[in-house]
């Protein structure tokens, strides 16, 4: 007997928890899947203002409700350069400030009245609407089922964390220097096992509320959960660029110095708290903790986001740049979802690899105006070694970005994600193909001079218009690649089109008369082959189009 009264409790404690985080993540992962992707690409195209940046981290951490994946997905944004590393530092402090809206839920909705009254009839109604509409509604039903099983869990852990029950968690309370230290440990650790400071908190508010543990103790406690939070972004960060590790460094120095002042003036600090909570000293002791959690991190936030440059320079002087890539070698990595990543994050840094790829198709055009327009030796030297590179540059984004994608298939993805991914990989196919016309057009252009080809003036003349409507095309393309396009938008593009195709006609026509009235064949025919290369280039560019219509 004396046997289970210490293995029952445990064997409580352990399935409560479980029911605790794996109701906090299909919570997260239901308003994820359902407005997680817009929540992402609102981060992906933020400008430079601090405080916008700290707002929309601050409102992206309370939706989502895991300052985590708001980190992950900084770090993850700074490594692809969809975000600077100033503008992460705002984003950054406002995830810190929005994860306390948990600790709150706890303690408003968590010990007022039976839990069970409304956990279970949640998680029903949640699962009854994923049956009924579940096209329509299945994230969301995911979401308000993870918030019932939340609450069961908090249910579980009120019953058990007890004086009865465990109760020999009272040899750790105190005042003193020790079991403060103790106690601040000890939530670094199982914060850091958690990978959720959110949890943390509502079992930290469940012990305090049950009078398992003191205030002090229930301070330091939380104090160190903010510390063991920063797991995520430290493993977000291996293998990224330098300040992609940088923007997770911020995540850990604004905790580790937050935390820092914190404990050098503990009990000032707690006269605080105890200052703005409603009771003061009366106070629900829930309600005490989710106003130190928030205290802290807003406290920290106004004293450290004037020092956003500053803090920026630290952390340049401590992880030094990245050493510079002079190899002609592209690699895309795909590290796999952490525990905090999403698809859409996996989605959004492909997309930025498929508009680099359209950059430098682009640049590669770029050369054949160069070529018609000034064809002798200088042309040659710059651009026949440097096109050469392009192209095999291209192949392998062409393999790296179709292997990422491909790898994105086969995770948890929704079926207008499946979608999305497989237009991506059509349209990294059509710039590949445009990329080897634009290289096969350069070298016509360097046969034709090393030949020592004669075109008459005005011949090339009537190139240069077409080449420019095929450049407008691309530029069309380049600044869509990643838009769905309108129905006006596709009706511009078939028009682009129909232009490129009328003219290659007069151009072929005009070609042909010349070989009818004796001219030399080998240019005529090079000149052909130009035209029709160029051509090419327009169908890729419309197939993108036809293909962005249908995202």
């Amino acid at each position: 007997m004396q046997y289970m009264s210490i293995v029952q409790p445990i064997l409580e404690l352990v399935g409560s928890l479980g029911f605790l985080l794996y109701g906090m993540k299909l919570m997260s992962d239901g308003v994820q899947k359902s407005a997680g992707e817009s929540l992402q690409r609102a981060l992906s195209v933020l400008t430079g203002n601090r405080f916008i940046s700290l707002l929309t981290g601050l409102v992206v951490t309370m939706i989502i409700q895991s300052s985590g994946a708001t980190t992950v997905m900084v770090v993850t944004f700074v490594n692809a350069g969809l975000m600077t590393l100033t503008q992460s530092v705002g984003v950054i402090f406002g995830a810190n400030i929005g994860t306390t809206i948990t600790a709150w839920i706890v303690a408003i909705f968590g010990f007022n009245f039976k839990i069970s009254a409304f956990a279970i009839p949640l998680f029903g109604l949640g699962y009854f609407l994923s049956i009924i509409r579940k096209g329509v509604y299945k994230n969301w039903a995911q979401a308000i089922m993870g918030f019932g099983m939340l609450f069961l869990g908090l249910s579980g852990l009120s019953d058990v964390f007890t004086p009865d029950q465990l109760g020999w968690l009272f040899k750790i309370q105190g005042d003193g220097v020790l079991g403060i230290l103790l106690g601040f440990v000890i939530g670094i650790i199982i914060t850091a096992l958690l990978h959720s400071s959110s949890a943390f908190s509502a079992i930290v508010i469940t012990m305090a509320y049950n009078g398992l543990v003191n205030w002090e103790l229930a301070a330091a406690m939380t104090l160190g959960s903010n510390i063991g939070s920063t797991i995520d972004a430290v493993l977000a960060a291996m293998g990224t660029n330098a300040d992609a590790r940088r923007s997770a460094l911020i995540h850990v120095l604004f905790n580790v110095l937050g935390t820092f002042v914190a404990l050098c003036f503990f009990h000032p600090f707690l006269d605080l708290v105890m200052l703005v909570t409603p009771g003061g000293h009366n106070s629900n002791i829930a309600i005490r903790i989710s106003m130190l959690h928030t205290v802290f991190k807003t406290l920290s936030t106004v004293i450290l986001l004037p020092l956003q440059n500053p803090i920026v320079k630290l952390t340049k002087i401590l992880i030094k740049d990245d050493e510079k890539n002079t190899s002609n070698v592209y690699k895309l990595e795909f590290t796999g979802l952490l525990a905090k990543d999403s698809v859409a994050t996996h989605i959004i840094q492909a997309e930025k690899a498929i508009a680099d790829m359209t950059d430098v198709v682009t640049d590669m055009f770029d050369k054949i105006q160069i070529g018609v327009t000034k064809r002798n030796s200088d042309f040659i030297e710059k651009y026949r070694e440097e096109s050469v590179l392009a192209e095999d540059y291209v192949d392998q984004m062409h393999e790296q970005i179709t292997h990422y994608l491909i790898k994105c298939e086969a995770l948890q993805v929704t079926e207008k994600q499946l979608n999305h991914i497989s237009n991506m990989i059509q349209i990294v196919d059509e710039l590949e193909n445009m990329s080897d016309s634009c290289y096969a057009t350069i070298m016509l252009i360097i046969r034709s001079i090393e030949k020592k080809m004669k075109f008459q003036t005005e011949d090339m003349e009537r190139l240069l218009p077409y080449i420019e409507l095929a450049r407008q095309f691309l530029q069309f393309i380049r600044i869509n690649i990643n838009k769905t396009l309108t129905p006006e938008k596709l009706e511009l593009a078939a028009e682009l089109e129909d232009g490129i195709d009328a003219f290659r006609k007069d151009l072929k026509k005009v070609a042909r008369k010349r070989l009818e009235g004796g001219a030399d064949v080998k240019s005529e025919l090079l000149y052909i082959d130009i035209v029709r290369t160029i051509e090419h280039i327009g169908d890729n560019c419309f197939n993108i189009s036809e293909t962005l219509t249908a995202v």
